[in-house]
């Protein structure tokens, strides 16, 4: 075992310790976390608007600061572009980085001295995590590929702008610096499939032992080193073990994964945002992420089927249930407060706190009142799939309210890596998965408002024609695993990547 593995080791056995300190007191750990951002924020602009000074305990916050989303605070953050200080948090951010919105295009969001490094510790400890309960530490000798954004910045106002991928590319540890891969060059380049092209090239040869990113583009990555070797993964990379992978559900991908692989790999989940890395899967036997009490964010939650309800109520850590759909709402020390991430997640477990990702708030589909969310579709096609040897590339969810013909339905585009020979059975399978898990479904198709969903196949690389047409291709960027209108679909249809499915 090499001196790293060695250290490695240890420095696991440490930071398990200190998890579990702040993980056994979460209320504790949380109330510390509040009374520290209030405390740093009393003299900024927004402080001064809420009056923080006045706050003495949470519902003071929860009647002076109202759930906030990126529209709501644009305003500030639009001072902050400009070059103000004290506006949302002390002082100016280190960054901005860049995400892409749905409803306000180009987000900007802040990252200060104080938020991220809590960025960099997070993914750390997921690591060390893993080694501390698998006592594996061999593949950091190994070479490691993280597929991210590119790491260029463009400053404006003394302020850094860019991907936060790109960004904490810039904080790679020292002792890791030797083990990543691709080059910093390659890493710069802008337009995806070039630059996989290249971290093909670079990495072919390499003895890759850790391999990380969307699972979607990482599979691409790995068709690409298939196509140009002849050979599975673990031919080409014998000692790779670990996936570690974020941003969506690796279920619909696994089967695939395996396959492409030739043998099953131990896996990681994360929970990053550019608004803050909130949990990672801390016990590779447990499918749920730790949420990071103690990392500068306070979290609130609130019930998903209260979301839209005139005052909400919001729900702190110490009140949550387990199976409960929550939106989650976070204050952090780079400035957001109260703010609506947009995502909803599920509690598996309080002690310690561990979630799910159940979904989107505003990816849904309720053209009928069926309100069915992204966790629903995901068990539902992932139960379709064990009955059956497909592997799926990618898939999202529309409804079709004005059909040619007959009843309204909820289309499936999916982009198979081998057909169904009977694809109305393996629709069947999904729609009655569907109609278990949400009775507002069910209803509508024992009432014939709906009829049965219909699966349509959608042609090899659709979706990432799809991504490449609206510039989304790589990086961070993922597919909506459902909409509440056609406008995904249809685009799909008019670029004539799909075949028409017969209804069932």
């Amino acid at each position: 075992m090499s001196f790293k593995s060695i250290a490695a080791q240890i420095l696991a056995q440490i930071v398990h310790i200190k998890t579990q300190k702040w993980a056994q007191n979460p209320v504790e750990t949380q109330q510390k976390v509040f009374k520290s951002l209030i405390k740093e924020a009393t003299n900024t602009a927004f402080g001064k608007k809420h009056h923080f000074s006045n706050i003495k305990n949470y519902d003071d916050f929860v009647n002076q600061v109202p759930i906030n989303d990126y529209e709501e605070i644009k305003p500030y953050i639009e001072k902050v572009i400009a070059g103000q200080k004290d506006v949302l948090w002390k002082g100016k951010p280190l960054y901005f980085a860049k995400t892409s919105g749905t409803t306000s295009g180009a987000k900007y969001i802040p990252l200060t001295k104080e938020s991220l490094p809590y960025h960099i510790q997070a993914a750390r400890n997921a690591i060390l995590s893993y080694i501390y309960h698998t006592k594996k530490s061999k593949f950091v000798d190994g070479k490691m590929i993280f597929l991210q954004g590119s790491p260029e910045l463009h400053q404006k106002n003394g302020t850094n702008f860019g991907r936060l991928s790109g960004i904490v590319a810039h904080y790679v540890p020292k002792y890791l610096q030797n083990n990543r891969m691709p080059s910093w060059e390659t890493n710069c380049i802008d337009d995806w499939e070039t630059k996989v092209n290249q971290i093909v090239k670079e990495t072919v040869n390499q003895d890759m032992t850790v391999i990380s990113g969307i699972p979607s583009w990482v599979q691409m990555y790995f068709e690409k080193i298939n196509e140009k070797t002849d050979k599975n993964i673990s031919e080409v990379f014998k000692n790779f073990d670990l996936f570690i992978y974020g941003g969506v559900n690796f279920e619909p991908y696994k089967h695939k994964f395996e396959k492409l692989i030739g043998k099953k790999v131990d896996s990681i989940e994360l929970f990053p945002a550019s608004e803050g890395f909130f949990a990672y899967q801390d016990n590779p036997s447990d499918n749920g992420m730790l949420l990071l009490l103690n990392s500068g964010i306070f979290y609130e939650f609130i019930k998903l089927n209260e979301f839209y309800d005139k005052k909400p109520k919001r729900y702190p850590i110490g009140t949550v249930e387990i199976g409960v759909d929550y939106v989650l709402i976070i204050s952090t020390n780079a400035g957001l407060w109260a703010y609506n991430m947009g995502d909803t997640v599920r509690f598996t477990s309080l002690s310690p706190h561990r979630v799910v990702v159940s979904g989107r708030v505003k990816h849904f589909i309720s053209a009928f009142g069926e309100h069915v969310i992204g966790k629903e579709v995901e068990c539902a096609l992932n139960e379709a799939l064990l009955h059956s040897n497909i592997s799926i590339n990618e898939f999202t969810v529309a409804p079709q309210i004005t059909p040619d013909q007959g009843l309204p339905y909820h289309e499936w585009l999916i982009e198979f890596e081998n057909i169904p020979e009977d694809i109305a059975q393996f629709a069947l399978h999904i729609d009655n998965a569907m109609r278990k898990q949400n009775i507002y479904y069910d209803d509508l198709i024992t009432g014939k408002v709906l009829r049965k969903l219909i699966v349509t196949p959608v042609s090899k690389n659709g979706f990432q024609h799809y991504m490449k047409s609206i510039g989304k291709l790589g990086g961070q960027n993922k597919i909506p695993r459902l909409s509440n209108d056609r406008k995904i679909a249809d685009m799909i249809y008019m670029q004539n990547n799909i075949q028409k499915a017969t209804p069932i």
